[in-house]
């Protein structure tokens, strides 16, 4: 027996919309200021403090450093100029740019994250996360590229998504370990090699529990109208 469709009144499709779009464009707006937010304090913290004081043990490594930060800022900034539905349908040739200096800042980001690693001495833990996340980063950001170069637009969404919410695991990181009830544990060096790896495996477990969470939904609904 044929199942009854119930469709939804127009006028509350409409105000759906709108609730989904505000939300959207609240969420766009924090994520873009705690990032540039992270920019102005932690990035640009090198560049007003150019001494070897300031940079510790980094300070024999600084060209990579500044190579992974740089880097790293780039994809930062440049990422959500990605998800802009209203700039890539207007100017394709921007979202294109965007996206080859996405490419080119994750590159840098990397890098600068290996030349710090094997630099490292002494703290090869820590550096095994940050290895990690380059692993990461470079996989998720690979397979965005090589998607769309397949005409796969809604492979390269989902990949995008991954490659920026490991993009932001620079932000994570700074958050979990100045504001976060993880920043009063205790030996230090314990705590920076839990976040080194929990500030990109844990937003990006979530991130791929909520593709999977849609594709089931999908599933169920598809299953339920045959």
């Amino acid at each position: 027996m044929a199942q009854a469709t119930i469709s939804t009144p127009a006028g509350a499709q409409t105000g759906l919309s709108k609730t989904r779009l505000t939300i959207t464009t609240l969420a766009w707006t924090g994520i873009v200021a705690l990032a540039v937010s992270f920019v102005f304090k932690y990035v640009l913290f090198y560049y007003r403090h150019y001494d070897a004081a300031s940079f510790d043990t980094l300070w024999p490594r600084r060209a990579w450093l500044f190579l992974h930060i740089n880097g790293g800022t780039l994809a930062l900034l440049t990422g959500p100029w990605q998800f802009w539905s209203g700039l890539r349908q207007r100017h394709m040739s921007i979202h294109r740019w965007t996206g080859r200096l996405f490419l080119l800042g994750v590159a840098a980001g990397v890098a600068g994250a290996v030349g710090l690693v094997v630099k490292e001495v002494g703290y090869w833990a820590f550096g095994v996360g940050l290895m990690g996340l380059a692993a990461s980063w470079l996989v998720t950001t690979a397979m965005a590229y090589y998607s769309i170069r397949k005409g796969l637009v809604a492979l390269h969404k989902e990949w995008m998504i991954r490659a920026y919410v490991v993009t932001f695991a620079f932000v994570f990181f700074r958050v979990m370990s100045d504001y976060s009830p993880m920043s009063r544990l205790r030996p230090e060096g314990d705590r920076d090699i839990t976040i080194a790896w929990a500030c990109w495996v844990v937003p990006l477990a979530v991130t791929e529990m909520i593709f999977q969470v849609r594709r089931v939904r999908a599933a169920v609904a598809a299953r339920q109208s045959r």
